[in-house]
C-alpha cells in the first residue's frame, strides 16, 4: 500500500467497494440496531478497530503487521451492517493518521470488505454442508473460517501488488499466513466468550440453531411375554 497515486487498481477497488457499500445500505442495516443489542459491538468496533488499523502507519517501513478484525465484525454485526461500519473505521483511520486517501481505500477494501465477504461465504458454506453445532460456529466459522478469509484476502492483495513490483511475494505470503492465525485466534477467543456470556452481541449466532437438543431415540418396546 505504498503507492499513494490513483492508479487503475485504486479506481477498481473504489468501484467494487462502492457497489458493495450500496448493496449493504440497500438492505437497511440500521434496522439491526433497533433494540440496542448490537449497539454495543458497533460502538466497540468504531472505538477499538481504528487503532489496530493504524498500526502499519506507526511501525518502521517494510512489511508491517496488520490486523484485520473484519471477520469478527462480521460475526458481531452481520454483513449488511459490517460493511458500512468498516467504512467508518477506515474514515476514522484517515482522520487519526496520515495515510493518503488511495491507501485508506485500499486498506478498507483488502483488510475490511474482502475478508468480511469471504468470511460470509465460509459461514454460508458451513451452514449448508455441516450440521448445526456450537463447535462448528466457534471452531469452524470463528477460528478456521477467519484464518481462511484473512489469508485468502492477503494473498489476493499480495499477488496483485507483487505483479506491480511492490513486494517480495514469498516473504509476504509467509507473513500473511502467520498474521491470519493471529486474527483467527483473537476472533475465535472473543466469539467463544460471547457465545457463552453475551450471545446477543453476535448477529450471526442463533440459540435455536446451534443449541438444538440431540434427537430423541425411539422408545424401546417392552419384550412380549410368551403365551401359555
Amino acid at each position: 500500500m505504498e503507492d499513494a497515486a490513483w492508479t487503475a487498481l485504486t479506481w477498481l477497488e473504489a468501484s467494487v467497494g462502492l457497489l458493495a457499500l450500496a448493496l449493504a445500505l440497500a438492505m437497511r442495516p440500521w434496522r439491526l440496531l433497533v433494540g440496542g443489542a448490537l449497539l454495543t459491538p458497533t460502538l466497540a468496533t468504531l472505538v477499538l478497530l481504528p487503532w489496530l488499523w493504524l498500526m502499519p502507519q506507526n511501525l518502521p517501513q517494510g512489511l508491517a503487521l496488520q490486523f484485520s478484525g473484519a471477520p469478527l465484525v462480521l460475526l458481531l454485526l452481520g454483513w449488511p451492517l459490517a460493511v458500512p461500519v468498516l467504512a467508518l473505521v477506515a474514515l476514522l483511520v484517515g482522520l487519526l493518521g496520515e495515510a493518503p486517501l488511495p491507501e485508506l481505500l485500499s486498506q478498507w477494501f483488502w483488510m475490511g470488505l474482502v475478508p468480511a465477504t469471504l468470511a460470509l461465504a465460509v459461514g454460508a458454506g458451513l451452514r449448508r454442508w455441516l450440521p448445526p453445532n456450537i463447535f462448528i460456529y466457534t471452531l469452524g466459522r470463528a477460528f478456521l473460517g477467519t484464518a481462511l478469509a484473512v489469508f485468502v484476502a492477503g494473498v489476493g492483495f499480495e499477488l496483485i501488488h507483487h505483479a506491480l513490483g511492490q513486494q517480495n511475494l514469498q516473504h509476504a505470503l509467509v507473513a500473511r499466513w502467520i498474521m491470519a492465525w493471529g486474527d483467527a485466534f483473537l476472533t475465535g477467543l472473543i466469539a467463544s466468550v460471547f457465545v457463552a456470556f453475551a450471545p446477543q452481541w453476535l448477529a450471526t449466532w442463533s440459540d435455536a440453531r446451534y443449541l438444538q437438543p440431540p434427537p430423541k431415540l425411539p422408545a424401546k418396546k417392552p419384550p412380549t411375554q410368551p403365551g401359555p
